[in-house]
């Protein structure tokens, strides 16, 4: 069989196998180990299989998924959401469309101490979705806001998507986190400045601003101050110098425990949901992890990337065109597949292929610029129909309202993210600012 030829079977049954509902992890499991056996023979493989899964979960760095995973969890049942969507509301519920400009606030900051997208669309919803649909917001509007709100959860540090394309690529995850706090802010102005203009252009959708809008109170300021400490302890620390994301993420799980301890809001059950939650989540991207080693060791034996990457270079395309097409190839992805899958499968291919290009930067930042511009795709997808995860976990909870009216509502923040991504790909400028200031 030609390489090619090969490539496209290993593709095919993973395909195939995602198609008939199985796991994304064992259905690229399944798909390297035929291509790997294929090639080299069972016994290769078993080495390949007994050294590599050893390699890949040795790896110090990787404690840093679970610890953050963790500290989102403590986040989701210490009570901590309500307090920030209180605090958000009371900010900006006297503009036309501010509860779901709180919401979306409220995302932004769940999310920065979460980092998960999932977590934060499920969270943020259980609170701002009945005080939404109370005050009168259409359901199209308030199910639309609450799942692009939800993208916040990853876009903003410390995101664990970020984590994971640090790990493939070896890149510094404090110049990482650093990257994304501005597209994150601005991502979150954007999606505010896209519901002020969608309430206004369709009517009925928002209730005019309301008379007496929730006031600014000190049990408000004070209930959101621990979220304040939090993100400023971890990151200040990272930043600072003081101790290692690793680290970071440990200190911040301890502390967000310590928060919700201290509200009253963590019992011994959720304590054991909060570490089960965990062990799950992390165990299902660890051996997602371990089946993106195999496939892709797999089409490395075929050689198909490497002349992929050479037929691409040899085209004499404009760098900005591949990266263009690399993008629209994620959302295209984004379809079938998970976040964390599409990276993990492709980063070891199209990252060689980034770095042999020249952008103008040095190979450190090209690196940092490609990571984030594929962050926003990535969020893109979680909201982008066919599928959009974040659509059916918010639909899901919003009982009433049907699954069009959610893509309708998502609808303007699609298009918000488009020209954000567009003014990241042709000014990289703004991603990398903070980097500069990062040793």
């Amino acid at each position: 069989m030609s390489s090619l030829g090969l490539t496209g079977l290993i593709f095919g049954i993973m395909l195939a196998c995602m198609a008939i509902r199985i796991p994304i992890a064992v259905s690229m499991f399944a798909a390297g180990a035929i291509g790997y056996v294929t090639q080299t023979g069972w016994l290769p493989f078993s080495n390949f299989l007994n050294t590599q899964a050893f390699a890949r979960f040795a790896n110090y760095d990787l404690s840093v998924i679970p610890l953050f995973i963790l500290m989102g969890h403590f986040a989701t049942k210490g009570g901590i959401s309500k307090a920030l969507f209180e605090f958000a509301a009371a900010v900006l519920g006297r503009f036309k469309g501010g509860l779901a400009m709180a919401s979306l606030l409220a995302c932004a900051a769940f999310g920065a101490i979460s980092g998960s997208s999932v977590a934060t669309a499920a969270t943020i919803t259980s609170v701002a979705l009945p005080e939404m649909r109370k005050h009168g917001y259409s359901g199209r509007i308030a199910t639309g806001t609450l799942a692009a709100g939800g993208t916040l959860g990853i876009q903003l540090p410390p995101s664990i998507v970020l984590v994971i394309y640090a790990i493939l690529t070896e890149q510094n995850i404090s110049k990482l986190f650093a990257a994304a706090i501005v597209p994150g802010i601005i991502a979150m102005f954007g999606y505010m400045l896209a519901v002020a203009i969608y309430v206004r252009v369709s009517p009925g959708h928002a209730p005019e601003v309301e008379d007496a809008p929730p006031p600014l109170t000190a049990r408000a300021i004070a209930g959101v101050a621990p979220i304040a400490v939090i993100f400023l302890l971890v990151f200040g620390g990272i930043y600072g110098g003081f101790f290692t994301p690793t680290e970071g993420a440990a200190v911040g799980a301890a502390t967000t425990f310590l928060t919700a301890l201290l509200k009253g809001e963590m019992t011994i059950d959720k304590f054991k949901e909060c570490f089960y939650g965990t062990a799950t989540s992390a165990a299902m991207i660890f051996l997602i992890f371990l089946g993106a080693d195999l496939m892709n060791a797999a089409l490395a034996l075929t050689q198909v990337p490497n002349q992929l990457a050479a037929v691409v270079g040899s085209w004499g395309l404009s760098p900005l065109i591949v990266v263009v097409a690399i993008l629209l190839f994620y959302v295209l992805l984004g379809a079938v597949m998970d976040e964390l899958s599409m990276l993990l499968l492709t980063i070891p291919i199209f990252f060689p292929m980034i770095m042999a290009l020249d952008f103008g930067m040095s190979k450190d930042l090209t690196a940092i610029w490609f990571g984030i511009m594929v962050l926003m795709t990535v969020g893109f997808g979680l909201i982008a129909p066919p599928v959009g995860l974040n659509v059916y976990i918010v639909n899901g909870m919003a009982k009433d309202v049907p699954m069009g009216e959610t893509y309708r509502g998502v609808m303007p923040f699609l298009i918000s993210d488009v020209l954000r991504t567009m003014l990241f790909l042709f000014f990289p400028i703004i991603p990398l600012w903070l980097v500069g200031f990062i040793k």
